[in-house]
């Protein structure tokens, strides 16, 4: 397989999973300030800030806007030109590297993919208002949660398709670790805190990964901040923990070197196999004896670090773009779906000197 097809197929899941986040965190937002009708417009406003925090966006988007209202952050996140990170521009760069790799997935995804992105490419805020912004956001997140499913079905599970799991877990478990730091204060210990915990605020933190259900099967009773935490970033079952993710992606990562379990061909297996044993032996005391922001912040530090060795061993990224944080990863940043390459990637039997052959200087 060539490197280009790799790259491409990678960031087409990644950017898929983006946009279903995104549109999931906002969607959850809204409902949030349904529940809270008496509060002041600064407090609404404010409800706003970790939303921006967790796709990573709080800064650009005060480059642009003085005051974080609902209606400049939904116009930032849906349909901002200006902004790499938005929905459409995730929609549009996954159907761009879906484009150049028309070879390899199957013609059933690319009918999906092309859908979403002509229904959405016409859309403005005035449309999304007059259908209610609930509605626009379950169609991305059908789009997504239906791509998925027809890219299983009917593409064949190989190097391609693990490649699109390692995109669509990496991802995942980066969304999932920026949600619990950006929402650090609700989760503080109740003594820390100083005050009573707001119910909403954590069903809202689950909601925006899709842990309620699981959540609550799991913990029966009032929702509380540290089985929160425990679930979110220690849960083995649910697929979107960081333990979950982090698990699948290294096992696509051995799938795709031929590595036998608990060894390891390259340094992206390196990595992710020595975080895998990190979260195992940590517990949620571990995590908020530490601070919760501290042990997220290292968490995607690894997590980009997996990414990066990634980019350098399959993908064939310029030394700049294998440099810079995958999960912040703008279009700009990284390779080109249409950038020519003709590096190879090693097959599954190949030793690590042989794939190192394959990997671009």
């Amino acid at each position: 397989m060539l490197s280009r097809v790799a790259d491409s197929l990678y960031w087409m899941s990644r950017y898929i999973e983006r946009a279903e986040n995104i549109a999931r965190i906002l969607d959850v937002n809204l409902q949030l300030l349904l529940d809270l009708p008496t509060l002041d417009p600064k407090r609404r406003n404010a409800l706003w800030e970790p939303v921006l925090r967790a796709t990573g966006d709080a800064f650009e988007f005060y480059q642009q806007y003085e005051v974080a209202t609902p209606e400049h952050v939904m116009e930032y996140l849906i349909l901002n030109e200006k902004n790499s990170n938005s929905i459409q521009h995730c929609i549009n760069a996954a159907r761009e590297n879906a484009r150049h790799v028309r070879e390899t997935i199957s013609v059933e995804m690319w009918e999906e993919l092309n859908r979403v992105y002509l229904d959405l490419k016409h859309v403005t805020m005035d449309d999304i208002e007059r259908q209610t912004p609930s509605e626009f956001f379950k169609f991305i997140k059908d789009g997504s949660h239906l791509f998925q499913g027809i890219t299983d079905a009917t593409m064949m599970h190989g190097e391609g398709w693990e490649f699109i799991q390692t995109g669509k877990f990496l991802e995942r478990a980066d969304k999932t670790t920026r949600m619990l730091d950006a929402n650090e204060e609700v989760l503080l210990p109740h003594e820390k805190k100083g005050k009573v915990r707001e119910p909403l605020m954590l069903n809202a933190i689950l909601r925006s990964c899709s842990a309620e259900t699981g959540y609550r099967r799991t913990y029966p009773g009032y929702v509380e901040s540290d089985k929160v935490v425990d679930f979110l970033v220690l849960n083995e079952f649910f697929p979107r923990s960081v333990r979950f993710c982090v698990y699948s992606l290294d096992d696509s990562l051995h799938r795709i070197s031929g590595a036998k379990d608990e060894h390891f061909t390259n340094q992206a297996e390196k990595l992710s196999g020595r975080l895998i044993s990190e979260i195992i032996y940590s517990t949620v005391d571990d995590i908020l004896g530490r601070g919760i922001h501290d042990y997220i912040d290292e968490l995607q530090m690894k997590l980009n670090s997996i990414g990066s060795a990634m980019a350098t061993t399959y993908m064939a990224y310029s030394e700049e773009a294998a440099a810079s944080p995958a999960a912040d990863a703008k279009p700009a940043e990284a390779k080109s779906a249409s950038a020519p390459a003709t590096t190879t990637l090693p097959a599954s039997n190949q030793s690590q000197a042989t794939a190192a052959k394959a990997v671009v200087a």
